[in-house]
């Protein structure tokens, strides 16, 4: 399902429900046989109305009647067996002519299918690009991108609002059977972007295996959706930097992530598994975030209904300890740990500058 021909230009692609060929064709054959035996009942069930050249005089027999539905519904017959009463001269044109009309189109199938499936990409295309907004498109599917998806899905993102772009075809399809709308395109490109509909987007998540990649699709993004969100992951420590200059909110450093947490796991290992456990969502531990309730407005993040952890005010990540926690206010938001997820009341908790919070955390 191709809204181009170009791979460069980005091929935007829905989940689809893959078909057997076999079966397709099984299908034909079998309608094809239901029409053939429904007409032969027809001409069968009049036979007085019909006059057989090789048996004048007679009515016509079972097998007459299969031949006549036969060759009626095949071609435009061969004037052996001719419809002689006003009924079948009538039931001939009004239902054996539509029917043989339908026997047609059951034959030539195979392309009337290819341009339906054609002409309804087409409109799915056109639905979803009038439809969609405040979308968060996914740049690389592969293990990292797999890992978001995977976790906004379990954070509540309707799988309807993730867009996933991948230069390779196999990703695209693998996202299509996870029921994800894919964009098959290299990110770095402008119009591969802009088929994920960037400007609508409001959040980017970028989870591609080189830095130099990150800070091109990084750039990119930035200039199509100067509103939008970036969240990036880098592998090397050094490149985080060049990322935000290029536009990125937040930035994860996954190879220094991973050696934190092997050496805390190494050292501490009670506390390696706490933030594994953290990491691993709706499994034990959770990280949520909430807006401050309105009694606890005047208290300290301390005595909030919750293990909060830090405080967000502004754009500030506050310490649960830190003097200005003592006292919550109106638009503060905690960052609570509990061990069954909670319902989010105000933004989604997959906004990725939150999710970035809660890494810096860890």
């Amino acid at each position: 399902m191709a809204d181009s021909p170009s791979a460069a230009a980005g091929t935007l692609s829905f989940p689809t429900r893959p078909g057997s060929p076999l079966a397709a064709a099984a299908k034909r054959m079998l309608l094809a046989v239901g029409l053939l035996a429904l007409s032969a009942a027809i001409v069968y069930l009049d036979r007085h109305g019909y006059r057989d050249a090789a048996h004048p005089g007679r009515p016509l027999s079972v097998v007459g009647s299969i031949y006549y539905a036969t060759v009626t519904l095949s071609t435009i017959g061969y004037g052996d067996i001719v419809p002689v009463t006003t009924a079948a001269r009538l039931v001939n044109t009004v239902v054996i002519t539509p029917m043989r009309l339908v026997f047609l189109i059951i034959l030539v199938g195979t392309t009337l299918q290819v341009l339906t499936r054609q002409t309804r990409a087409n409109w799915r295309i056109a639905r979803w690009r009038s439809t969609v907004a405040s979308q968060t498109i996914v740049v690389g599917y592969g293990t990292k991108g797999r890992s978001a998806v995977r976790t906004l899905r379990e954070s509540g993102t309707a799988r309807e609002s993730i867009v996933v772009v991948d230069l390779l075809p196999e990703a695209a399809s693998e996202a299509n059977a996870a029921g994800l709308v894919a964009v098959t395109g290299d990110g770095t490109r402008r119009e591969v972007l802009s088929r994920a509909e960037i400007g609508s987007a409001c959040q980017v998540v970028i989870a591609v295996n080189r830095d130099d990649t990150a800070v091109l699709i990084t750039l990119t993004a930035r200039l199509l959706n100067p509103r939008v969100v970036i969240v990036a992951a880098v592998r090397e420590e050094e490149n985080q930097d060049l990322l935000r200059l290029s536009g990125a909110d937040q930035v994860v450093v996954s190879s220094g992530a991973a050696g934190q947490l092997l050496a805390i796991s190494a050292v501490r290992p009670a506390a390696g598994r706490v933030i594994a456990d953290l990491l691993s969502r709706g499994r034990g531990l959770d990280l949520a975030e909430r807006p401050v309730a309105a009694a606890e407005v005047g208290t300290s993040a301390r005595d909030a209904d919750s293990t909060v952890i830090a405080l967000v005010r502004g754009d500030d990540l506050l310490p649960a300890d830190h003097p200005a926690a003592r006292r919550l206010a109106w638009g503060d938001r905690l960052i609570v740990v509990s061990s069954h997820p909670r319902p989010i009341i105000g933004r989604d908790i997959t906004e990725p500058r939150e999710f970035a919070h809660a890494s810096h955390l860890i």
